[in-house]
């Protein structure tokens, strides 16, 4: 049900990865590699990726490649939204990608990039179809965030929510589809650049919306996705019920799954972006959640036979 597995989502932003705790990443880049490491032994058929990062910053992927990172995953992966949050323009996106060549060789996923409806639904059809001209064969996987918007009663996954005005609001407005599941615009045009596209889409637990968006994606023409199984809703009752659903759902995709979330229990502070106590927890995470969604294959063992006399 898995063919790639992502360590952790943007662990260069604050509203994922607490850098007052870890202000060089070093914590962080011994995480990535033991959970790199759990992943492999688990199943080395896995794709390892490094979680996109946002901003798009190659010093940052410099720290990693000093740290050993990116010598046990096979592909790196970056986030960008030049019409919502970045401080640079569409039409940059080439020239984003190329200074992350200057650093690794290793394959460059484009695991998010959207555009919101915040100002008009117009402008997120006109920003997909730019980013598709601009992305396709630059990128080896381009990723759209997202099927769904946001339902005004959750929260975003972000550090100061509505101190951050506008830009706070915008997450609420990535979606191909409304709220109520209606099309925007945007999603008919979506359609037309599959499958070379695929879609991010985040899964509350036990998300009301998951079988509509499984019939929704297979509509669309989409074969792989993007999603995440969280460490700390691993701790949940019926957390693993509701895993099961979740990976059944979607087993007729190519799925990448992003491990992260630190329970607050577990973390050296009490948030899910604080690194954890015992980074080894979060890696034994990744290791169970391969073994039981995309476990290794074993090979029959030969039968002997003994030959009969003629």
């Amino acid at each position: 049900m898995i063919e790639a597995a992502m360590i952790w989502n943007e662990p260069n932003n604050k509203s994922h990865w607490d850098p007052e705790i870890d202000p060089e990443w070093q914590l962080f880049g011994n995480m990535a590699n033991l959970a790199a490491d759990a992943i492999a032994a688990a199943n080395p058929g896995i794709t390892k990726v490094l979680g996109g990062i946002s901003p798009i910053d190659c010093g940052f992927m410099n720290r990693m490649k000093h740290y050993g990172v990116l010598d046990r995953v096979d592909a790196v992966a970056v986030h960008g939204f030049p019409l919502d949050w970045n401080l640079w323009q569409i039409h940059e996106w080439p020239a984003k990608i190329d200074d992350i060549r200057t650093v690794t060789d290793l394959p460059i996923w484009v695991s998010e990039v959207g555009v919101s409806t915040f100002g008009a639904e117009e402008v997120q059809l006109w920003g997909l179809q730019q980013t598709a001209e601009l992305l396709k064969g630059k990128a080896e996987r381009i990723q759209w965030y997202s099927l769904y918007d946001l339902p005004r009663t959750w929260e975003a996954t972000t550090r100061h929510r509505e101190a951050e005005g506008s830009s706070y609001y915008r997450h609420f407005h990535m979606g191909l589809l409304r709220e109520d599941g209606s099309p925007k615009p945007a999603a008919e045009e979506f359609a037309k650049h599959t499958p070379a596209m695929g879609l991010v889409q985040w899964f509350h637990f036990e998300d009301h919306r998951l079988d509509d968006a499984v019939a929704w994606m297979k509509h669309l023409g989409v074969s792989y996705l993007r999603t995440g199984l969280s460490w700390a809703d691993s701790f949940r009752p019926n957390a693993l019920d509701w895993f099961d659903r979740q990976m059944k759902a979607l087993e007729d995709f190519d799925v990448t799954v992003t491990f992260c979330f630190t329970p607050e229990h577990r973390g050296i502070a009490p948030h899910h972006t604080s690194p954890p106590q015992v980074p080894e927890e979060f890696a034994a995470f990744c290791s169970q959640m391969i073994e039981r969604y995309a476990p290794r294959q074993r090979l029959a063992q030969p039968q002997s036979h003994t030959a009969s006399a003629v």
